[in-house]
């Protein structure tokens, strides 16, 4: 019977503790061997058969176009310019599927546009009433 105050049941056995089997136990013939020609061939790029190829390129066109057409709203229609010419750009690389973004270059387009047309008509406006003096 063990002591009730020793929690490890005893004296250890005769000849030592044993490290506990860890890891792959491979037959006593040695490591196993590999076929002729060495280690298994990597696919080639693009992944496994049947996987899909390499993503396409980012919409960091679009996304930039998109920043000057904004900007151009707020400062002035000449930072719109470049942003209508980058959205037409990434538009059609989009549409060729040489990036993402199609949608974001849409808006760069749109909102480049407008900031166009909202800069001019207050232009005109300032124009129009300096001209009549309120100004």
């Amino acid at each position: 019977m063990t002591d009730p105050q020793d929690p490890y049941g005893g004296p250890p056995p005769p000849g030592g503790y044993q490290q506990p089997g860890h890891g792959p136990q491979y037959p006593p013939g040695g490591y196993p061997q590999y076929p002729p020609g060495g280690y298994p061939e990597y696919p080639p790029y693009g992944g496994y058969p049947g996987m899909p190829g390499p993503p396409a390129a980012g919409s960091g066109l679009a996304v930039g176009a998109l920043v000057c057409s904004i900007f151009g709203v707020v400062l002035c229609f000449l930072v719109g310019i470049p942003g209508i010419i980058m959205g037409h750009i990434a538009h059609g690389k989009a549409k060729r599927g040489e990036a993402d973004g199609q949608g974001i270059a849409m808006a760069a387009i749109i909102v480049g546009y407008v900031g166009i047309a909202l800069n001019i008509a207050l232009f005109a406006l300032g124009a129009a009433l300096g001209f009549l003096g309120y100004a």
